[in-house]
């Protein structure tokens, strides 16, 4: 497989919709893409994963070891002819001083070149000096290419491919005018999702005709892609997580059924984790909680994140779903939730003056506000009261990102937390993972690797209560 990773010099340039255009573009020439998104981001991995066709895998410093991005990579890439990485923010730019998780880090670790999206926007000469400083300064990357975009027009154009070629090595592989009707609407989380967005295919459609037409598709693919290595020697560690290239896990052959949210509402979910999920015993029974009356038949519910505000009314107005949803918490039904699930689950949701009332199981209230919350990576320290097995899992601390403008109001005092937080917000700036009966929810989003195997110990819940209701069917399995 060959391989690149798109990035640029500060977020908001357009690398990802010059990304989907790409793959677009590199699909309807037969190629098969494997996409990846750099960093926790869920939306923007939505799109590539419908502009490619595949699950597009998120590949995160911050939640996993090195070993397990290259073997993520790897395994996602099985069937694939290239594979394409989008940055976030710039080349450079990160938490860490010494860029140790920056975009170019990713790059070096996977042993691929850099494409360049440029906005210029106001540049001309300029640009000259800001590649020649990011060749200087990114000493052991490969920068393959640059993609002019924004660009103002002709004249712009030719000032810009004359500075580029007198003072730099870097050919340039399209230039991208001022497209106003290919813009993604964006609200505060970052780009709309295409679970929610209209005509995501013939938006896709657009900008790959644009990048066919701006962009210099075929010698991407057969010049300026690197060649990329994928197999290795396996390594695994404790309990099957994978420290090395391949894959080797046993499915549990005791499988539970956990029905989860998928919808316009809920669409947080990293494929990866899915697979964990399956692998570890469940039975994944996708449901819509704006459509369906009822939960499918389950032992266990999950409920990722989305944007809840976004279609209160309709949430709302789904009475039999929510209290479907109540009986079943309420009955005892081991249950998991992230953010926008978490809101769900509260007694209501108030956006923009009005209040919507939501399932009613967490005693407090989702406040949306006009800036973030919290925003960015979370550590978190189990405080044991967490009722999920422990399965001998690595590491004291849980890595784990959050990016929500809701608060939970008006919680009694004396409730439970699975996670005290030691970095971030949370729910209340100190506590995250809220314990009621059999559910855990917070605003904390997880990712299933050797250090926090959550995939693993939910299953082993949801199947450890549903044995308990077997064998004691007179009595429900609720915690105080």
């Amino acid at each position: 497989m060959k391989g690149l990773l798109i990035s640029a010099s500060a977020k908001s340039s357009g690398k990802t919709t010059v990304t989907m255009g790409l793959t677009a573009a590199l699909a309807r020439r037969r190629y098969i893409v494997q996409c990846y998104k750099k960093g926790p981001d869920y939306i923007d991995a939505m799109w590539l994963s419908h502009a490619s066709g595949r699950p597009c895998h998120n590949l995160d410093f911050f939640t996993s070891s090195h070993d397990e991005i290259v073997n993520a990579f790897a395994v996602a890439a099985a069937g694939a002819d290239l594979g394409l990485v989008e940055g976030n923010k710039g080349l450079f730019d990160g938490v860490d001083l010494e860029g140790f998780e920056s975009n170019a880090a990713m790059a070096e670790l996977l042993g691929i070149p850099v494409l360049l999206v440029l906005d210029t926007r106001g540049m001309a000469r300029g640009i000259a000096p800001l590649l020649t400083g990011y060749q200087q300064f990114g000493s052991n990357l490969k920068i393959a290419g640059v993609i002019l975009n924004q660009v103002g027009g002709p004249r712009h154009e030719g000032k810009l491919r004359a500075a580029v070629e007198r003072y730099t090595d870097i050919p340039i592989l399209g230039a991208i005018g001022r497209h106003q009707s290919i813009t993604i609407c964006e609200r505060h989380l970052g780009l709309m999702p295409p679970n929610e967005a209209a005509d995501v295919s013939g938006k896709v459609d657009e900008l790959a005709d644009i990048i066919a037409t701006d962009v210099d598709v075929d010698r991407i693919a057969g010049e300026v892609m690197g060649d990329v290595v994928t197999e290795s020697e396996t390594k695994t560690g404790a309990g099957g997580a994978v420290v090395g290239i391949q894959t080797v896990l046993k499915a549990s052959s005791d499988r539970v059924a956990i029905a989860y949210a998928r919808d316009a509402a809920f669409g947080f979910y990293y494929p990866d984790d899915l697979a964990a999920l399956s692998r570890a015993g469940a039975e994944l029974r996708p449901f819509d909680t704006l459509r369906d009356e009822n939960l499918p038949e389950a032992s266990g519910l999950l409920i990722g994140g989305g944007f809840p505000e976004i279609l209160a009314p309709r949430l709302s107005a789904n009475a039999g779903m929510r209290e479907s949803i109540r009986q079943a918490l309420e009955g005892g039904m081991p249950a998991y939730a992230e953010c926008g699930g978490l809101m769900y689950l509260s007694r209501g949701l108030n956006y923009q003056g009005e209040r919507h009332p939501m399932v009613g199981f967490v005693p407090g209230e989702a406040v949306m506000h006009k800036s973030p919350i919290g925003r960015g990576y979370v550590q978190l320290a189990d405080t044991g009261a967490l009722p999920w097995p422990d399965l001998g899992a690595a590491g004291e601390m849980v890595p784990a990102h959050e990016f929500h403008y809701a608060s939970l109001e008006n919680l009694p005092a004396n409730l439970a937390y699975a996670y005290e937080v030691k970095r971030g917000h949370g729910i209340d700036g100190r506590n995250d993972g809220l314990i009621i009966g059999n559910l855990v929810a917070g605003f904390s989003h997880q990712r299933q690797t050797a250090a926090n195997r959550w995939a693993d110990r939910f299953v082993a819940f949801v199947r450890a209560c549903s044995q308990s209701v077997q064998r004691q069917p007179e009595q429900r399995n609720f915690r105080d």
